[in-house]
């Protein structure tokens, strides 16, 4: 419902089910506000994907990285699987009473989570990312002479030689 462009992915182990949401994404279709945008983005980004069991759904779903993720299974134990084995959302929602929209607007995480698949190294817009941040290092001699040459074979892989030297250098005798 956001743009042409946006996805949305039903992954289910059940034939019925995937039918089932083919018939109720049509019916819904036709009374929504943006129906012809919602057929454009189902047509272009959606799909319904039929998977043997619930590690394979997780592996494509840490494949995909979804915005949103939304869970729904039997057990208390199955999401527990499920929340140890999916590594790449940006905000997960369980159960069948927990729609994407209670995060968007009522019970966080916020409204701007990772699109497009940047969960898998991007997370929701926090505190944090208002923050600046310095990194600060010093390192001791005997460190140094410990990995200085660690230090110079990774810069000279880059092929930065001045980067080499400059640890190389550190080391000599004064």
């Amino acid at each position: 419902e956001h743009s042409a462009d946006a996805s949305s992915v039903l992954i289910t182990t059940s034939n019925e089910l995937a039918s089932a949401v083919a018939v109720e994404l049509e019916k819904q279709c036709r009374d929504l506000p943006r129906a012809n945008l919602i057929r454009e983005s189902l047509a272009q980004f959606g799909a319904i994907i039929i998977v043997e069991d619930l590690h394979e759904a997780c592996a494509l779903v840490n494949e995909l990285a979804p915005e949103h993720l939304e869970v729904m299974v039997r057990t208390e134990t199955l999401e527990s699987e499920i929340f140890d084995s999916v590594r790449h959302a940006g905000a997960i929602f369980f159960g069948e009473e927990t729609p994407e929209a209670v995060g968007d607007y009522l019970a966080g995480p916020n409204h701007v989570l990772p699109t497009s698949g940047a969960a898998r190294f991007s997370s929701a817009l926090g505190v944090y990312d208002f923050l600046k941040r310095t990194s600060i290092l010093r390192f001791p001699r005997a460190e140094m002479q410990r990995t200085v040459s660690s230090i110079a074979a990774l810069a000279r892989a880059e092929g930065l030689e001045a980067h080499a030297r400059s640890a190389l250098l550190r080391l000599q005798e004064k």
